[in-house]
């Protein structure tokens, strides 16, 4: 994995090191690289990894972002030897499909989560289905989270959903403020279920769905499964893989 292919994004930790980096390696093409060495934070990687998936290339993070979840560590020297010692880890992306008020159909992907919002000052009302099988027939809150294992330690972990192993296979339901029923604390289904959201009342509760970082208003149903036909390869340094980053996510969660 010699020819690496530098994305950075806009911003001064990204420039600085972009400085550095190109003053030591060549910036091969997107088609000849071997290797997408995505320089940012999370949300960067995130939009990188939608936009050059279809290369069948693998993303090698340097977090010059907050978290870096899905980064390695911001390093500039002996590049090279760290992406050639990296192991890959796989992602399968949730495939989400929305219809909106005005019957128009609407998909795509997202690796951490799917996040249904209330779009105005009401509470909204969702039917929640996991195949066949009613899970609420009304939720009422400020909208619905269902999170991959991937993304179970942001937002997810944020509004007090579950921390999923990454191999767990499972996905994560969380209600975002439930008001009623207040006691329902979401569900963990199988990463093969299809999950069915209906907004009861579109027109006075309009809702928003937001997937990573993109977003579609005025929801009136969607669908989300994991799409296991797409897998993004993700590369992590050996001590800091995102098996051992989740880990230590749920010890943090038992000691609080």
């Amino acid at each position: 994995m010699n020819k690496l292919y530098f994305v950075f994004d806009n911003t001064k930790k990204s420039r600085k090191l972009k400085k550095l980096v190109l003053k030591k390696y060549k910036n091969f093409s997107m088609k000849s690289s071997d290797v997408i060495v995505v320089c940012g934070g999370d949300g960067f990687m995130l939009k990188t990894i939608k936009k050059h998936y279809r290369f069948k290339k693998p993303f090698y993070g340097i977090n010059c972002g907050l978290v870096g979840f899905l980064m390695n560590k911001y390093v500039s020297e002996n590049l090279k030897e760290k992406v050639n010692k990296a192991k890959p880890t796989f992602i399968n992306p949730l495939q989400i499909k929305t219809i909106n008020t005005n019957n128009k159909k609407n998909s795509f992907f997202a690796i951490n989560e799917l996040s249904l919002f209330r779009q105005s000052k009401q509470t909204a009302f969702l039917k929640l289905k996991a195949n066949n099988q009613i899970l609420i027939n009304k939720l009422i809150g400020d909208g619905v989270l269902v999170s991959t294992p991937a993304g179970s330690t942001a937002y997810n972990l944020s509004v007090h959903g579950p921390i999923l192993s990454l191999n767990s296979k499972k996905l994560a339901i969380t209600p975002i403020s439930p008001f009623r029923p207040r006691r329902w604390k979401g569900k963990v289904v199988s990463d093969k279920t299809k999950i069915y959201i209906t907004n009861i009342d579109p027109k006075k509760r309009p809702i928003a769905a937001v997937a990573d970082n993109n977003e579609t208003r005025n929801i009136k149903k969607i669908q989300v499964m994991i799409n296991k036909k797409i897998k993004f390869k993700i590369l992590f340094n050996l001590k800091e893989s995102l098996i051992k980053k989740i880990k230590l996510e749920q010890k943090k969660k038992l000691i609080k």
